[in-house]
């Protein structure tokens, strides 16, 4: 692939459809992730305990760092920059390497006093193993980047979710033959190498020698100021798990982390590969700022539209759904999922903070309220720990409400996006939301007690959605984003079967 993007191409496009399809695509993608990841998640928890679970989360949140530090957000700026040269690519190729390389070499060196940290032996293996990976996602960096820059979403996709199915096989290949906890250890780096193999043959660009010239230094700046929010937010994501495991142990933080698990593989469905669709869509309209502004609310408010009701129903079902997917012995987990899940409806707005301030090339404001963020939430684990993982969840949650309304009006400022466009493009949703889950979590107290648990979900599920949609779409004449996802369901269903859907809708 040559380093000339064919931005001519790219400027003839109409952004707007390319983007909706483009995030059609890679929600797509990210959903059959997540039903990967949950079904392995569900098998591995019937083979395995919490105990192994827990083993393992405590290495991730403590090394997690490393994939945050490798790229030095130069994966966003590579999209970000109008035009990108060849021996910036080099640059960015090394330099990526060459940390994670490092990275490695300081995990295999500090897992001895990872152990020691815990007093827990065998986190000493598992650390040295579990660094691995770094190297080769670093491998596979800038030729992501590239694919990203080109709007290659579909490809990227397919790659995503061969290398979870093939991870995800091999994990539970392993506890089938009684690895126990290896497992879990050995899916990340399996997934890592299969993603380095598949992206380098779809992205046939091949890095030369490194030339560090001023160009590099200013992408190498700009992704600076990225890291400077990822690794403020890694921080605070990772305080949690750090927190239990050091005061609760390995078994109540196996519980918190596979409700986290569900948890945040629901939030990744849309935040994540949209966050790639919006930066390279945006980035292209930052001229045009009326433009930008009516693309950011139509993609955040349909995305809010159908988040924010996943997730209330996510809430109200949690303790009948984990029992369901992972067992009896599980049990403990459900209470902490509904409270993780509640979480949601805020979190799924404060997520997309990084679209504004990308297309705005405000990096350094991104990373200056990640550090505010990153002490807020801090604060608040610290204030939930003395209570155990409960404690924990609803302090999270209750933060997430504190912050993210201020964090997108913040990123919106260089764009003249401020509450009120927040609002517009929200609020609905929001009240929504909170009126549905109330009636949930009424009749699931008063009337449904005793229910088996698929009748209390369906109903429950039932009666969210029916409660959603009368405030939303009754209340509030909140139709657009119906339409923006019948477009898509259109636009991607075969020709002939359209045009009759079309046909009979006119009839």
């Amino acid at each position: 692939m040559s380093a000339e993007l064919q931005e001519k191409k790219l400027e003839k496009t109409d952004f707007s459809k390319k983007s909706l399809h483009s995030g059609a695509i890679s929600i797509l993608a990210q959903a059959i992730n997540t039903v990967v990841q949950i079904g392995a998640t569900i098998c591995l928890a019937r083979l395995l305990v919490p105990e192994d679970f827990g083993l393992v989360a405590m290495v991730s949140a403590l090394t997690g760092f490393a994939n945050v530090l490798m790229d030095l957000g130069t994966r966003d700026a590579t999209v970000q920059r109008p035009q990108i040269t060849q021996d910036e690519l080099n640059a960015l190729f090394w330099l990526t390497t060459g940390l994670g390389a490092l990275f490695t070499g300081l995990v295999l060196a500090a897992a001895p006093f990872i152990g020691e940290f815990y007093q827990e032996e065998r986190l000493v293996r598992i650390a040295q193993f579990w660094g691995l990976t770094f190297v080769f996602n670093a491998l596979s960096c800038q030729h992501t980047a590239l694919l990203r820059r080109n709007l290659m979403f579909q490809k990227i996709a397919l790659i995503e979710v061969a290398a979870n199915v093939l991870g995800a096989a091999i994990a539970i290949g392993m506890a089938f033959s009684g690895s126990g906890y290896w497992a879990i250890v050995f899916r990340p780096l399996a997934s890592a190498c299969i993603t380095l193999v598949l992206i380098w043959f779809n992205c046939r660009w091949v890095p030369g020698l490194p030339v560090f010239s001023k160009e590099v230094k200013e992408t190498v700046g700009f992704g600076l100021n990225i890291t400077g929010f990822t690794i403020t937010d890694y921080l605070a994501r990772a305080a949690d798990r750090v927190g239990l495991g050091y005061t609760v142990g390995a078994r109540e933080l196996g519980l918190y982390h596979n409700a986290s698990t569900v948890y945040e593989n629901a939030l990744s469905v849309v935040t994540l590969p949209l966050h790639s669709v919006a930066v390279a869509t945006l980035s292209k309209l930052r001229d045009n700022l009326e433009e930008l502004r009516r693309a950011w609310s139509t993609a955040l408010s349909s995305l809010a539209f159908f988040a924010m009701l996943a997730f209330v129903i996510l809430a109200v079902i949690g303790p009948d759904l984990i029992v369901v997917l992972l067992g009896d012995k599980w049990a403990g987990a459900g209470v902490l999922l509904t409270l993780l899940a509640l979480r949601g409806p805020a979190q799924v707005v404060e997520r997309t903070l990084g679209w504004l301030h990308v297309a705005a090339g405000r990096a350094d404001r991104w990373m200056r309220w990640g550090v505010v963020s990153c002490v807020v939430q801090v604060t608040a684990i610290l204030c939930g720990l003395p209570f155990g993982a409960i404690g924990v969840a609803t302090s999270y949650t209750i933060c997430m409400y504190i912050l993210f309304v201020p964090a997108i009006v913040y990123a919106g400022q260089p764009l003249q996006i401020g509450l009120l466009h927040l609002m517009r493009a929200i609020g609905p949703q929001l009240i929504g939301a909170l009126v549905s889950a109330a009636a949930g979590f009424t009749l699931r107290m008063y009337y449904l007690s005793d229910s088996p648990p698929f009748q209390r979900m369906a109903t429950l599920i039932v009666t969210c959605g029916i409660g959603y949609m009368i405030v939303t779409v009754g209340v509030f004449r909140m139709t657009k984003p119906i339409e923006v996802a019948n477009r898509l369901l259109r636009d991607a269903l075969p020709v002939r079967l359209s045009r009759f859907l079309g046909s009979s809708a006119a009839h």
